[in-house]
């Protein structure tokens, strides 16, 4: 929010109660009482040039790893481990944003990022989401949109 603050790029904070121990995308998305397909997961993956990159997209989906990769010009990536997180991107599981990690690294957001004014992702903490526009979030980390969400298997799904 620092960040947002300093570049002047009006958000909307929202804090959620997370003592629950419920930090995944889909609880945070009902706390907040918003629709699972406006609500973000920042997710950081290295590619076989060992880069990383960064994909943003709805919470109840899956990333595309084939999709992501054409998405960067990779021949392929993956996710890393969920104990790079912080090493990588300064942030842990769970309050990892796209605005704001150690590097700037290529990032993009799902197309359907596009349906909404407006859209959440984490504020850079558990507990903590801001809400603004794709324009101003593409701005702040030089992203671009591709279609890169597909639908999680059923299985996957949180109840």
């Amino acid at each position: 929010m620092r960040i947002l603050d300093k570049a002047k790029v009006t958000y909307t904070a929202h804090f959620y109660d997370h003592s629950d121990g419920k930090i995944d995308g889909e609880a945070v998305a009902r706390k907040l009482g918003q629709p699972l397909a406006q609500v973000f997961k920042t997710l950081v993956t290295c590619g076989a040039d060992k880069a990383y990159y960064v994909f943003v997209l709805p919470v109840a989906e899956e990333l595309d790893l084939k999709a992501a990769a054409r998405s960067v010009g990779a021949k392929s990536v993956e996710m890393i481990h969920v104990k790079d997180i912080n090493k990588v991107s300064g942030y842990i599981r769970g309050g990892c944003s796209p605005i704001g990690m150690k590097k700037q690294f290529i990032t993009v957001f799902d197309q359907s990022a596009q349906n909404f004014p407006t859209i959440y992702v984490s504020g850079g903490k558990i507990g903590t989401q801001v809400e603004l526009p794709l324009a101003d979030l593409l701005r702040l980390t030089g992203g671009t949109t591709a279609a890169i969400a597909v639908p999680a298997p059923e299985e996957d799904r949180h109840a």
